[in-house]
């Protein structure tokens, strides 16, 4: 069964699109008004083989905020359509990623629970036009509405273009492992409670 999912949110303040395929190849496509934002969504969709495709228009007229937030939202509407009923998968993942003088870790796991532990000091509130803080909004509103449970850790770095790259690399590349097969647990949920 193809694990594909469409998701289309509008609301006063934004109008957004996804499609993803999370058997993918890593093609990606972006559309959003939010350059930054899309460059690091490029990396999860490389890294997480997450074929990606994302339209939105926002009042970025006032700020980016409740784009890049409305992102994160309909991103995780989008997963938990696609993953289906979670049978047969790791469900959890993990990855470690550097860029140059930064090393970040995102652990993720498939849980059906909503939690964010984000653990990333920026060495500067702006990533060119991009406020840093977004990054936690559409984190938070990807685990609130793809039901997970998400630690990220930047271990270090100086340089901010460089740990917003490593923490965007594992989280692709951690969801990666979360959501493929596992051979042993074919059919089988990955829980002792027998729901996810």
């Amino acid at each position: 069964m193809a694990r594909t999912a469409e998701i289309e949110r509008n609301t006063l303040e934004t109008q957004i699109r996804v499609a993803i395929n999370l058997d993918g190849s890593g093609k990606a496509s972006f559309d959003t008004g939010v350059p930054f934002l899309e460059h690091m969504l490029d990396q999860v969709a490389r890294h997480g083989l997450v074929d990606l495709e994302i339209t939105a228009k926002g009042d970025n007229h006032i700020d980016d905020h409740h784009t890049v937030e409305d992102i994160g939202i309909s991103l995780g509407q989008a997963f938990a359509q696609a993953i289906g009923d979670k049978k047969g998968i790791n469900r959890y993942g993990h990855a470690y990623v550097p860029l140059d003088e930064a090393l970040s870790r995102v652990v993720i796991d498939f849980s059906g629970r909503p939690g964010l532990e984000f653990n990333v000091d920026f060495s500067r509130a702006r990533i060119g036009e991009f406020d840093v803080d977004l990054f936690m909004e559409f984190f938070q509103g990807f685990v609130n509405h793809a039901d997970v449970t998400l630690h990220i850790d930047n271990l270090r770095g100086r340089n901010a273009h460089h740990v917003a790259e490593t923490v965007f690399k594992a989280f692709g590349r951690a969801m990666r492992m979360a959501l493929e097969a596992d051979s042993r647990m074919a059919g089988v949920m990955p829980s002792t409670k027998g729901s996810l």
